[in-house]
């Protein structure tokens, strides 16, 4: 292993090297969350340095996911990810489990399973860097450009959309009053339960698609990375609804109605039930 690859690999090291100790000083979980919109950025522009800002398609990659970690840097700080606010997940996972438990969980899972997978989602980079006949940016790249920032553009809405419905809510308790809507069902989230997450994951593979056009293959090892993110997310959106539902009795006619991920037309709500008089 050398050039970028180990340059990337050897960076990945020193984020679970602070990751963890920084859980154990503080007790806080969430440091690779505080990172996961930052060490991708890194990444790409490590391959695309290596390549001496020379590859057209590896510095548009490199330019997309900067904008993709920009923007997801924003909405995790504006929710205070930077403030020493932990991800109520692994609070719940903590009271599941044995202090050792968790700590071995800590370890494995969220320090380095999910820093791989955060090497792993950048490395089509690798394929486009490795990349020996030059295929010249063309109009597959100009296409998959056009559909990623669309993919933000999407995910920002969802994001802004969540944001703004969870400080009205939170205005109306503030004044001592009950929400009517205890979760957003509007924009959207009539359409997807978790839109933000499937245009999350619909970037990193259309970053993937961007080391196919450069291979001319589909058949990239380079794939692990889109797969394993979308079982990551497929996993936590199981997770994060059972919580949910368990605070709102009233989320499963929502998970009836609308579908979990990938938007689609929501359902029609059944028709009231009518008690006839003998």
């Amino acid at each position: 292993m050398s050039g970028p690859l180990l340059s990337t690999v050897l960076v990945a090291a020193v984020a679970c090297l602070f990751a963890w100790s920084a859980s154990l000083v503080t007790g806080d979980t969430s440091w690779v969350d505080r990172s996961w919109s930052i060490v991708p950025i890194i990444y790409l522009w490590i391959f695309a340095g290596y390549a001496g800002l020379a590859n057209a398609r590896l510095d548009v990659m490199a330019v997309l996911v900067t904008l993709w970690g920009v923007r997801l840097t924003f909405n995790f700080a504006r929710k205070g990810g930077y403030r020493g606010v932990e991800d109520y997940r692994w609070a719940v996972l903590r009271a599941r489990m044995r202090p050792w438990q968790f700590q071995l969980f800590n370890v494995f899972f969220i320090v380095l399973y999910q820093n791989a997978i955060l090497v792993l989602i950048t490395l089509p980079a690798y394929s486009a860097y490795e990349d020996r006949s030059r295929t010249p940016f063309g109009a597959a790249d100009v296409a998959l450009t056009a559909l990623f920032l669309l993919a933000t553009v999407f995910e920002t809405i969802a994001d802004e959309q969540q944001w703004n419905f969870q400080s009205a809510k939170q205005a109306r308790i503030d004044r001592g009053e009950r929400p009517s809507e205890r979760f957003c069902t509007t924009g959207l989230f009539r359409y997807s339960r978790h839109p933000n997450y499937f245009f999350e994951v619909a970037q990193w593979w259309l970053l993937f698609l961007f080391a196919v056009v450069a291979a001319h293959s589909l058949w990239q090892w380079t794939v692990l990375g889109a797969v394993l993110l979308t079982l990551l997310f497929v996993g936590s959106t199981s997770f994060t609804e059972d919580i949910t539902l368990s605070k709102y009795p009233e989320y499963a006619d929502y998970q009836r109605r609308t579908s979990a991920v990938v938007p689609w037309f929501a359902k029609d709500a059944p028709a009231p039930s009518s008690v006839t008089s003998p």
